[in-house]
């Protein structure tokens, strides 16, 4: 009976993750059409969520890579799960709190790897090619080729659009163009950022011998991480907006599209190549290609940002290694 309480409570704190991983990372999402008016903040949030629910559906592999392709399941433990949703949970509200773009998705992988880390008392029991080769490779470059991808999309926009004589037509149109980028992007944030929460659960359930194999993601944990992430969405989170929206970059509807349309298009690659990318550094590095083209970047903001992208494994590995000591600690004495 205490065992599937703890099972419950586990799921409910993964969710609870979810949830925040929502509204943390709106701001990825939203940001642009909002820094151009081409939504208001709650259309864009309330577009944002639909998209997130649906793209929780769009694949699993995402979710498998980080069930079998960082660390062996078979070390993971309720304890280190636990640990390591405390862990990315905190470092998510103290980023969300000073109003820093950090990464989700990177908040939850190095938590695992600290909790698997200190569980099964060595390195031996984490993939480090796995972990090279789908985190830290992918954390290094994919805010690069998102800057150069936009970049290249604002200056075919740029030709495209010079030419015309009514400005204010122009915008307008893009304005609606951008409604179907910034879907394209909501899309695929659901579709790579839901998989981690689906990971946890199912690592849970694996755990407690719910489930034969973790890498096959059972129907009804997708549809309570869609809509964690929905609902998660809808709460928004107006601090990263206000940082993303008006402080990174000076946009105009042309490069919210290319911003957009860059970032949502790497996402969605990444899904499909099971790669747990960071949503916010992908929609960061197309903002800041957007805006490099006729409005500069705010070099101060990118620095914050970069600082905390690069803290994210080491600090989140060290927290949810601490926590799992106290975890034990706890029930060691009860």
């Amino acid at each position: 009976m205490a065992m599937s309480l703890f099972l419950i409570a586990l799921i409910f704190v993964a969710l609870a993750f979810e949830f925040i991983n929502g509204f943390h990372d709106t701001a990825n999402v939203v940001a642009t059409p909002i820094a151009t008016r081409s939504l208001s903040p709650y259309q864009a949030i309330i577009l944002a969520a639909i998209f997130n629910f649906i793209g929780a559906y769009f694949s699993t592999g995402v979710a498998k890579t980080i069930t079998s392709g960082l660390f062996d399941a078979h070390f993971v433990t309720h304890a280190l799960l636990a640990a390591a949703l405390i862990s990315a949970i905190g470092w998510n509200l103290l980023t969300w709190w000073l109003g820093i773009p950090s990464s989700s998705s990177h908040a939850l992988i190095g938590s695992l790897v600290g909790g698997v880390v200190v569980s099964s008392g060595g390195f031996s029991a984490v993939k480090w090619s796995g972990i090279v080769q789908k985190v830290i490779l992918p954390m290094m470059f994919s805010p690069i080729l998102a800057f150069f991808v936009a970049l290249v999309i604002m200056i075919i926009m740029t030709l495209l659009l010079g030419t015309n004589k009514n400005p204010r037509k122009t915008n307008n149109f893009v304005r609606e163009l951008q409604v179907l980028s910034a879907s394209l992007l909501a899309f695929s944030h659901g579709s790579n950022d839901a998989q981690k929460t689906m990971a946890i659960i199912t690592l849970a359930l694996f755990s407690f011998g719910m489930v034969d194999t973790a890498s096959v993601i059972p129907s009804w944990v997708i549809i309570i991480c869609a809509v964690a992430m929905g609902c998660g969405t809808l709460a928004g989170g107006m601090k990263i907006i206000k940082t993303l929206s008006s402080r990174l970059a000076k946009l105009k509807p042309s490069n919210g599209f290319s911003a957009e349309l860059s970032s949502g298009a790497l996402i969605l690659a990444a899904s499909h190549f099971g790669l747990p990318v960071s949503t916010t550094q992908a929609a960061s590095g197309s903002i800041m290609g957007a805006g490099y083209v006729n409005s500069g970047i705010n070099w101060v903001v990118v620095r914050s940002m970069v600082t905390a992208w690069f803290l994210t494994l080491p600090i989140t590995a060290l927290l949810s290694a601490g926590v799992y000591e106290l975890i034990i600690h706890i029930f060691s004495l009860a």
